[in-house]
């Protein structure tokens, strides 16, 4: 395995609270590394998604996108309560996951 390969689900948000945006990917640093800086213009640019506030990793990329589908079907109040039960003071983890 690429040593830049772990799948992970991943939820940012704009704020306590506030806009919420569930992805996968590859390589979670580097994508949320992404959103921060608005290199890729879309959904988390548009709306201020730059906080990382929860994520999973997983074995497989097939795992992770079935976990995200999963996630992305469920209610507003679901994602909330992965995030508060995870991460209940809302914290920017993203130099958690740059760490070597």
């Amino acid at each position: 395995m690429r040593r830049d390969f772990q799948p992970a689900v991943y939820i940012m948000a704009s704020a306590r609270n506030g806009t919420l945006y569930v992805g996968v990917t590859s390589w979670l640093p580097k994508r949320v590394w992404e959103h921060r800086e608005g290199v890729i213009d879309g959904f988390t640019a548009r709306y201020d998604c730059k906080l990382l506030v929860w994520f999973e990793l997983h074995a497989t990329m097939e795992h992770a996108i079935l976990r995200e589908k999963q996630i992305k079907g469920g209610s507003r109040r679901k994602k909330l309560s992965l995030i508060e039960t995870a991460n209940p003071q809302w914290r920017d983890l993203f130099a958690d996951v740059c760490r070597p």
